[in-house]
């Protein structure tokens, strides 16, 4: 029994770095506080465990840098009132 007690205090310790980092990502995630590195590093990790939600982060990034479209000559111009 104590042969196995140092790999249980191992996987415990293990088990509670990753609950708090996953923890810790919902939170800067929710706040929009994450950094460009922070986001940078989380993109990464989303790519090489889940390809699916890699693609939707670039469709994101990419729907982020698009302009908004400019007004055809014969649109109206309406000022926005909270603005």
């Amino acid at each position: 029994m104590s042969d196995v007690v140092p790999y249980l205090v191992l996987a415990g310790c293990l088990a509670v770095v990753m609950g708090s980092l996953t923890w810790l990502k919902g939170v800067l995630r929710r706040r929009g506080i994450a950094g460009s590195a922070v986001r940078g590093a989380l993109a990464s990790f989303e790519e090489a465990m889940r390809i699916t939600s890699h693609d939707s982060h670039h469709e994101i990034r990419a729907q982020a840098d698009r302009r908004a479209p400019v007004l055809s000559p014969g649109d109206r111009f309406r000022r926005r009132w909270w603005r």
